[in-house]
C-alpha cells in the first residue's frame, strides 16, 4: 500500500456532483507532486479543481461530468503519461489484479477506476476515484471514493469492482476501465538523450582535431 500515504495526504471531497473525475485527478496529481506551473493562491503552487481547464471548461464539467477519455486527455495536458485500458473482454481480472498490485507497490504511480456505481450497489452511476491499497488476502481494493458526502473509503471485492468497470458508459457505447497515471518523463529522458548525443558529437570533434 505504498500509494496509500501520498494519496491519504490529498484525499479531498469533490465540490460538485459531478466533479469526480476532477476530484479524483486533483488528489492524484497533488499525489505525484506534479508543478501545475502557475500559483495556486498567493505563492503556493498547487492543484485544485478550477486550474483543470484546458481540454474542457469547468463548466462544461460542471453540467455533465467528465468522460473516460476526457479524464485522460486531461490528465496528459498536466504532464501525466496516462495508460488507459477498457474494461473490454479481452482483458481478463487477473490483468487488472496485476494492475492494482503493480500501482500498490510504489508511490509513484496512481490506478484511477471508472466504473458503474449501480453494480455495487451504490446510489448513482458513473463513478471516478483512485486506488488506495490492496489486500491479497482476502482480494480486496480500497477505494478512495471522492464523493466523501456520500460514501467514506472503502473496500471493494476486486472481482466485483471489476465487473462494475466492465458496465457499459451510455455516453460512448463503451466498457468503462482503469487508468494507470504516473510522471511523464518521456521529454526528460528526449533531452537527456539528445544532450549526451551532443557531448558523443563534440568529444569525437575534439578527438579528430586533436589527431
Amino acid at each position: 500500500m505504498a500509494i496509500y500515504f501520498p494519496l491519504a495526504e490529498q484525499f479531498t471531497t469533490q465540490t460538485e456532483p459531478s466533479f469526480c473525475g476532477l476530484t479524483t485527478l486533483v488528489m492524484c496529481l497533488n499525489a505525484l507532486r506534479v508543478d501545475p506551473g502557475r500559483p495556486w493562491k498567493s505563492a503556493w503552487r498547487w492543484y485544485s479543481e478550477e486550474m483543470l481547464d484546458c481540454c474542457t471548461s469547468v463548466a462544461a464539467v460542471k453540467e455533465k461530468g467528465l468522460s473516460f477519455n476526457e479524464f485522460v486527455a486531461l490528465a496528459r495536458c498536466q504532464g501525466l503519461a496516462a495508460l488507459e485500458t477498457r474494461a473490454t473482454t479481452e482483458i481478463s481480472l487477473e490483468a487488472f489484479r496485476a494492475a492494482v498490485c503493480a500501482s500498490c507497490a510504489t508511490s509513484a504511480e496512481v490506478l484511477v477506476v471508472n466504473y458503474s456505481r449501480k453494480t455495487l450497489d451504490q446510489t448513482g452511476d458513473g463513478h471516478f476515484s483512485p486506488i488506495g491499497g490492496y489486500h491479497a488476502e482476502s482480494d480486496l481494493v480500497l477505494v478512495m471514493d471522492v464523493a466523501r458526502f456520500k460514501y467514506p473509503p472503502h473496500w471493494v471485492s476486486l472481482p466485483l469492482l471489476y465487473r462494475a468497470m466492465q458496465q457499459i458508459d451510455a455516453s460512448s457505447g463503451l466498457p468503462r476501465g482503469f487508468i494507470s497515471l504516473r510522471i511523464d518523463t518521456s521529454a526528460d529522458d528526449a533531452i537527456a538523450a539528445a544532450s549526451l548525443s551532443n557531448i558523443v558529437i563534440s568529444t569525437t570533434s575534439s578527438r579528430a582535431t586533436i589527431r
